[in-house]
């Protein structure tokens, strides 16, 4: 019988999806299925840097375009569809600009309040803890999930044991990697932003 304190603690690795049109000018940008730019896609050429040298036992990617994208071009072209990857469902806010909500509603902060007719805050951390599950009972070492801004920092809070509105304080560029591992026992972030 293997000793639970011995077994192996899981990365997981985060990569942001590079740059679109809509992430360059502060669109929410959900399920709209945008390509990257000229610019994102470099970045993820990039971004391969990073992950270079790591044997991953799992890469997932959100099935939008931008994502899948972004794993191809920071090779990783064979990387499984996870649709519980996939960007908060922003709503009526699709398309449009948190400085533009803030005309109308000068305190607005997603975190807070929200969107209209969108999935809620709760409910993308459920889609975050269920990946999160997934990769804690694996067995594996290194796990890449390939997302979004919002989703990706709501995945770090959950992975932290934190409630998801904390993931309002890890700010994440586009085609950034992350890595969430241990402090001894304790869930921990390795490296942001790299």
């Amino acid at each position: 019988m293997t000793n639970p304190a011995l077994a192996p603690r899981p990365q997981l690795w985060i990569l942001r999806h590079g740059e679109t049109e809509w992430s360059k000018s502060g669109q929410y940008t959900g399920l709209t299925d945008l390509p990257l730019t000229v610019e994102g896609e470099q970045q993820a050429v990039e971004a391969r840097k990073a992950l270079d040298g790591v044997d991953f036992d799992l890469v997932l990617t959100s099935p939008l375009r931008r994502a899948r994208r972004t794993a191809e071009l920071a090779g990783f072209p064979d990387a499984q569809h996870e649709p519980l990857a996939v960007e908060w469902n922003y709503g009526d806010y699709e398309g449009i600009s948190s400085d533009l909500i803030r005309k109308d509603n000068p305190d607005y902060l997603i975190w807070t309040n929200g969107v209209p007719n969108g999935e809620s805050l709760d409910e993308v951390a459920a889609r975050a803890d269920k990946i999160i599950g997934r990769v804690l009972e694996s067995g594996m070492d290194n796990v890449l999930v390939v997302a979004h801004g919002h989703f990706s920092r709501i995945l770090t809070a959950r992975w932290l044991e934190l409630p998801p509105v904390e993931g309002r304080h890890f700010v994440l560029g586009t085609a950034k990697v992350c890595t969430l591992g241990w402090d001894k026992k304790t869930p921990a972030i390795v490296r942001w932003g790299l």
